[in-house]
């Protein structure tokens, strides 16, 4: 009795394992079943000599498929003749109905059940040189913006991305807020980027370069952190270098970043970025034009790429070796970059070139005659610094770094006052430990977007003005729309008193930046579009983030916009080969210049500002005009 219980309960087990199988699996039971009964019936007819009426009785293998006729269409028995024949084959054509019905309904499920697994984004990629997105961010649209401009000159180039998100709502939201992917095809998977088996479904091993995102939510730099750790720590990896591109918000975790990452990541300190660049650009307006020209790939762009013509000429005379690119400085054998080294420096083997062009393929040295008229060039003229007040209304997680850079670079006896209603304003300010010497910090807590109380400030007696959105403690469209309250609310002060107000704004979201303009800002730096532009072009540039920590280091070379007639005399119209060979003289380097015309169409919206110019091309420059050099001081 117990080894009969023991069989039925191992057959139910062998059963029930098979039926886990799948559709598979029913498919088999129900075939396996739709042939027991076919031959049952076969042998049913060939013993009993059961045959239509007048006909003679069938064999097995003529029974056999006389039934299998009828499983598979039940209209056949309509013709059959005499009561016993009819019988047999009804039996059969019943058992053919239920398998068939059943297995339709199996199919049926099957193909859904695959349909949903191809929706859930989880069958592995494939492709080959292709760019990687891990996260998903407000920056992802931006970024892959970019890379499809990038993309244009490659042959079936690919971008495959991975986030905790469905793929078919991934898929949705690009098609609506990217618009023309021209030759670029996306292909988006649902999954843990920081899990070793569904990176292994986005197929890192084949890919170009992989970026990193700094996705929503709390704790977004650990996931970073981890996403890295997975990618170069994964056992089965290739043996190559990844490319990597990661963004990290705090600063104060970059250095375990770095030691996970080490050399096959570049790591882009979003928040310092962009404090950095707010601080520069408020201090000198339509920077973040000029920053904005560099990174993005729709103008010019910075390529490191060697150039055997430079060896063994000195850097002063390589950067006027160009008609239609830029040379900024140079990357060495150990992979370090110097922007803007000592003029005398000798170019050696092994040292690539830092250039600013508008494709690599336009990077020529040029033996022409240069035009230079070096009586245009002025002496050297130094203008001393003097103490300045500004204001900052609004506040953020970026506000106390752009408070220390802010710091660095103004004269002593400068003011600084703050003013914002944030919960955590008032200690933040507190903390800052600044010396008082340098730079006075005061702040009031004051609703920013309040017309009496922006008055009680008496803005129009402050040098520069910084309006922060609120993007702490705001949705995204919330925050700015609170921005554009405040600098229209500025704007009318400014008519009122009658004096033009220097202010820069920070905007997260850069649709917002069109309706901005009726404000009549100095300037806008948009938060969420420069980190997206910096990490489309470290995926692109491994020494990019090398570049930029360099340009935006108040110890490095910066970027500066200087009044043209310091340099050369404006009264006659000169090429640019002369202002560059007036900025070498100075130990700086001619980047562009900024004209402003009221009949000059501005395409891109840059306020003017013409990066990497053509040298050879005349031009009358008027006293406002200004030219951009990369300068120590």
């Amino acid at each position: 009795m117990k080894s009969r219980e023991n069989l039925g309960s191992r057959l139910r087990y062998a059963f029930d394992k098979s039926m886990a199988g799948g559709a598979i699996a029913l498919i088999g039971w129900l075939a396996l079943i739709s042939l027991i009964v076919i031959m049952i019936a076969g042998a049913i007819l060939s013993v009993t000599g059961i045959a239509p009426e007048g006909a003679e009785p069938m064999g097995f293998i003529e029974g056999t498929w006389e039934s299998l006729m009828r499983t598979f269409d039940a209209g056949t028995m309509g013709a059959d003749q005499g009561w016993s024949f009819r019988i047999v084959m009804l039996l059969v054509t019943l058992a053919g109905i239920f398998v068939f019905s059943a297995l339709i309904g199996v199919i049926s499920s099957g193909l859904e059940e695959k349909l949903d697994e191809l929706r859930k984004g989880r069958s592995r990629v494939l492709e080959t040189e292709h760019t990687i997105i891990l996260n998903w961010s407000p920056s992802i649209f931006d970024v892959i913006s970019e890379l499809v401009i990038a993309n244009q000159s490659r042959k079936t180039p690919r971008i495959v991305i991975m986030a905790n998100k469905d793929k078919v709502e991934m898929e949705d939201e690009i098609a609506a807020k990217v618009g023309d992917l021209k030759n670029t095809k996306i292909i988006c998977r649902s999954g843990d980027p920081t899990d070793l088996y569904d990176l292994g479904i986005v197929n890192p091993q084949t890919s170009r370069s992989i970026i990193v995102l700094s996705p929503d939510g709390d704790d977004a730099d650990s996931q970073v952190i981890k996403t890295v750790l997975a990618l170069v720590n994964d056992p089965n990896r290739r043996p190559e270098k990844y490319m990597i591109a990661a963004e990290i918000r705090d600063a104060d975790n970059a250095d375990v970043a770095r030691i996970v990452g080490g050399g096959e990541m570049q790591l882009i300190l979003a928040d310092d970025l962009i404090a950095r660049i707010v601080v520069h650009t408020s201090r000198q307006a339509g920077l973040s034009a000029v920053y904005s020209e560099l990174l993005d790939f729709d103008g010019c762009e910075i390529y490191t790429i060697e150039q055997p013509d430079l060896i063994g000429k000195s850097f002063g005379n390589a950067v006027l070796a160009y008609e239609n690119s830029t040379l900024i400085g140079l990357c060495d054998k150990d992979g370090k970059i110097h922007l803007n080294p000592n003029p005398n420096q000798v170019i050696v083997a092994g040292d690539r070139a830092v250039i600013i062009s508008e494709d690599d393929g336009a990077i020529k040295t040029w033996n022409g005659d240069m035009g230079i008229d070096k009586s245009a060039i002025k002496p050297i003229l130094k203008r001393g610094k003097t103490a300045e007040r500004t204001l900052i209304l609004g506040w953020n997680r970026r506000g106390p770094i752009i408070v220390k850079e802010l710091a660095r670079y103004v004269a002593p006896g400068s003011r600084l006052t703050i003013a914002a209603d944030t919960p955590e304003f008032e200690q933040e300010v507190t903390a800052l430990g600044l010396d008082a010497a340098t730079l006075r910090v005061e702040h009031q807590i004051i609703d920013t977007s309040s017309r009496p109380a922006l008055d009680a400030l008496d803005i129009p007696s402050f040098d520069h003005v910084l309006v922060l959105g609120y993007s702490d403690h705001m949705a995204a469209q919330t925050a700015d729309t609170r921005t554009l309250i405040t600098l229209l609310q500025i704007r009318k002060i400014g008519e009122k008193a009658g004096k033009h107000i220097s202010v820069v704004s920070e905007m997260i979201d850069v649709r917002n930046r069109e309706l901005a303009e009726v404000t009549r800002a100095e300037d806008f730096v948009v938060s969420n579009k420069l980190v997206s532009l910096m990490l489309a072009q470290a995926s692109e540039n491994e020494s990019m983030a090398a570049i930029f920590d360099e340009l935006l280091d108040e110890a490095g070379s910066e970027i500066y916009m200087r009044p043209m007639s310091d340099y050369v005399d404006i009264s006659k119209p000169l090429n640019f080969f002369t202002v560059s060979l007036a900025a070498l003289r100075r130990g700086e380097i001619a980047l562009g210049h900024r004209r402003q015309r009221e009949d000059d169409a501005d395409i891109r919206n840059l306020g003017g500002v013409v990066v990497n110019p053509p040298r050879k091309e005349t031009v009358t420059y008027s006293e406002k005009d200004m030219v951009i050099v990369l300068a120590v001081d």
